[in-house]
């Protein structure tokens, strides 16, 4: 089962979390406002986790200068006050940074301690957002590391394909390692896709920086693509298809005159079982088509009526396709 990102954007979330938060520490809530608190964080996952940010900042409000929280919210000074009301009143004032006076403080301790391992199986895709508002599409038989420090947000892709909507920070560059290669950016939408025998780059928008193991780099733009191969070396940019190449993120396989070889190793991401091609001319066949990348079967039995092959079942219930 897919799980999706936060229909209503992650910005949105943080101010629905702060207006909920700031009622709750006012007072306690009328039953019908409890039920409807309990409706709303159990809508979304990113809802109760931007809740549970806030009540972690509230603990922390006593070791911020009071001074601070005023500068924050942007507020005319605060006049001596009990600490619930000064904090709802920051609170109401500093949705636009983090949704709390001392949001700046607490969002950046927390992005700058963000650690996570994250996988999707086998026909899954995933989409989810980072603590600095980048957001991240995992196809299925992905494997990633998150790790946020002070001076850089590092993602170690060890397997599958992602595409990444990176949020600009120039302060803090945006690493992606995936094999023998390295994608630095600092804001910008790519998909890097990790392969036995290389790593796949594709930039939609924006400019990457594609390093090798050997030193060799590429500067991509939108429209460009690259590879590191497995001695870690980086191809010169090519023109690619954006569009064709991340369709898996709308559960689709777009081919435009590839090899039947090509479009074996591409359906095979998609199956139990690898698929295989017999070798010399079938393999050479060319395939300009699009098909579901969630029943991959529907391609097997389209593809004799498509080209001169049949589809054959082996042993081990993997399946080959051969010459008809």
């Amino acid at each position: 089962m897919n799980q999706q990102a936060c229909p209503c954007g992650i910005e949105a979330v943080r101010e629905q979390a702060a207006q909920w938060f700031a009622r709750s520490c006012d007072g306690a809530l009328a039953q019908d406002q409890q039920a409807l608190l309990a409706t709303w964080l159990a809508q979304h996952p990113q809802h109760r986790y931007e809740y549970d940010q806030l009540t972690k900042l509230w603990s922390a409000a006593d070791v911020i200068p009071r001074g601070r929280l005023e500068v924050l919210c942007q507020a005319d000074p605060v006049r001596a006050m009990p600490r619930r009301r000064f904090l709802h009143q920051a609170l109401a004032a500093c949705v636009a940074v983090a949704a709390v006076g001392l949001g700046w403080f607490g969002w950046q301790h927390h992005q700058l301690n963000f650690q996570d391992q994250l996988h999707t199986a086998l026909g899954e895709r995933r989409q989810l957002s980072l603590p600095d508002g980048s957001e991240l599409e995992l196809n299925g038989r992905t494997e990633l590391k998150v790790d946020f420090s002070a001076g850089v947000r590092r993602i170690e892709l060890t397997a599958g394909e992602v595409m990444f909507n990176v949020a600009h920070d120039t302060d803090r560059p945006f690493v992606v390692s995936a094999g023998n290669g390295t994608v630095t950016v600092t804001g910008t939408r790519f998909d890097v896709r990790l392969d036995p025998t290389r790593t796949r780059v594709a930039v939609e928008q924006g400019s990457v920086k594609v390093q090798g193991r050997d030193a060799s780099h590429a500067l991509l733009t939108a429209g460009l693509g690259s590879q590191v191969d497995a001695q870690g070396k980086v191809a010169e940019p090519y023109a690619v298809d954006a569009a064709a190449l991340t369709a898996w993120r709308k559960g689709k396989l777009v081919f435009n005159d590839a090899p039947l070889s090509e479009v074996v190793e591409e359906v095979s991401r998609y199956r139990a079982q690898p698929l295989r091609v017999a070798p010399g001319k079938v393999a050479a066949l060319r395939l300009s088509s699009t098909f579901s990348s969630d029943d991959t079967d529907a391609l097997l039995r389209a593809l004799p009526s498509i080209l001169p092959v049949a589809i054959k079942t082996l042993a081990d219930g993997s399946s080959e396709i051969i010459a008809k």
